[in-house]
């Protein structure tokens, strides 16, 4: 099989060797760019941003990853508008990671796209595998969540800090736990809540301001 093929395989999500892929879709690229990344100054943040847009595609306005991070190929990332991710994340984009527009990551997450087969024999031969990961609109994840090969997360929830997310969570609710579960729906009182909240902030800031 050549190089091209292997490398469709594993977008595909089919079984494939790495090492069998041709080097110019290898990894190599994407890990530099990202370790230039993390070597920079905190301060230099326009350099910093500037830099991850070669890694993060379809970049939106306001978007920034807190270094450092890590990547598996720096080249199959997309993300939407007004996304920030805290420090630490691991990005294992052997497939397609993409992430809505609003989107808050905690520090310490991993999205992992990158699969083994169960049975051992199969394993160790090399072989493996790959599932895309989205993650929808307006969706938080809590620190040291991890997602795993082929999930999907509705638009608008919150995953817990910790939690394993191994199958897909729908739009709108509050999922916590290893595996991580549906706790409950964010409903109107949530809303009412945290609107309440955000106006007594706006009221502070302008008693401040007159």
């Amino acid at each position: 099989m050549s190089a091209d093929k292997e490398y469709e395989r594993m977008l595909a999500g089919k079984l494939y060797v790495t090492d069998r892929i041709k080097d110019v879709n290898r990894e190599i690229p994407g890990k530099l760019l990202v370790q230039k990344i993390n070597q920079l100054p905190a301060d230099h943040v326009d350099e910093i941003m500037q830099l991850e847009q070669q890694v993060f595609h379809g970049v939106g306005d306001n978007v920034f990853v807190q270094p450092p991070f890590e990547v598996d190929y720096g080249s199959h990332i997309r993300v939407g508008a007004n996304f920030y991710c805290n420090v630490n994340a691991i990005f294992l984009d052997t497939s397609w990671i993409t992430i809505g527009n609003n989107v808050k990551i905690g520090p310490r997450v991993n999205l992992l796209t990158a699969g083994h087969p169960i049975d051992a024999a199969v394993r160790v031969s090399l072989l493996e595998f790959a599932e895309p990961i989205a993650i929808g609109d307006n969706t938080w994840l809590g620190g040291n969540v991890t997602v795993l090969p082929g999930v999907t997360i509705g638009s608008n929830s919150v995953i817990g800090a910790g939690a394993v997310v191994t199958k897909d969570i729908p739009s709108g609710v509050v999922a916590v736990g290893n595996p991580a579960r549906v706790l409950r729906k964010i409903d109107a009182a949530d809303r009412q809540r945290w609107a309440r909240e955000a106006a007594e902030y706006e009221q502070a800031r302008a008693r401040e301001t007159d």
